[in-house]
């Protein structure tokens, strides 16, 4: 028997703009052993010019080849070879990162929720209507590429701090705690002057243009600091 009630029929003029950054080429990752619904949904996203692969089964998807390219995954809760909360064990231990969007039946309630508190980003309960479904795909769409922009800007502070010297970085990270010159210079038993020339050679290695900068930049490396 053919289902394809999972996805609403909607007019194309009644589906509203998607504004997804052309240059990312955002791909969408469908998971359903349905042919019919992964084909509506291949449809429906192209129509609004999403990107879309599909995956019979999740085990599929587990084992293909992910290019590093920025998307989301719209994901049946039940399949044959993997529930939604072993699939999300699976990503895990992957270290795959993409936003995830359920798909789910009402009887199926108890295990979306649980989902959601390992990490699914929305969940759609069929029958769902188009623009939900759009909606839900370009939300985590913009999630994904909000995250993969921290992990650019932590990258690059992460790389700029290794060109510091290790004097350097003791003083850049005690004065970000709000210390003055002085009293660095006290906890390191150097001078004043050499602390702000030290300072300064941060700041230069750093692209720190402001005092604030540096604060921030330091912020951002405390989780590696603590490790």
């Amino acid at each position: 028997m053919i289902r394809l009630a999972w996805v609403a029929v909607t007019k194309p003029d009644e589906v509203r703009n998607v504004q997804i950054p052309l240059n990312e080429k955002p791909l969408i990752h469908v998971v359903d052993d349905d042919a019919s619904v992964r084909d509506a949904l291949e449809s429906l996203l192209d129509s609004v010019k999403l990107q879309t692969k599909a995956y019979a089964a999740a085990g599929d998807f587990l084992s293909s080849k992910l290019t590093d390219r920025p998307g989301c995954i719209v994901l049946d809760i039940r399949l044959p070879d993997m529930n939604g909360l072993q699939f999300y064990a699976r990503l895990t231990e992957l270290g795959v990162m993409l936003p995830v969007v359920i798909m789910t039946g009402y009887g199926n309630i108890p295990m979306t929720v649980r989902a959601m508190k390992y990490g699914a980003v929305d969940f759609l309960p069929k029958p769902f209507q188009d623009q939900d479904m759009i909606d839900a795909v370009v939300n985590a769409v913009e999630r994904d590429l909000q995250r993969r922009a921290i992990q650019s800007k932590v990258a690059q502070v992460e790389q700029r701090y290794e060109t510091l010297t290790r004097r350097e970085q003791e003083v850049m990270l005690l004065v970000a705690t709000g210390k003055l010159n002085k009293q660095i210079a006290a906890d390191l038993g150097i001078q004043e002057i050499t602390v702000k020339i030290h300072r300064g050679a941060a700041m230069r290695k750093m692209a720190a243009r402001t005092f604030a900068d540096l604060v921030r930049m330091a912020e951002i490396l405390k989780p590696s600091q603590s490790s």
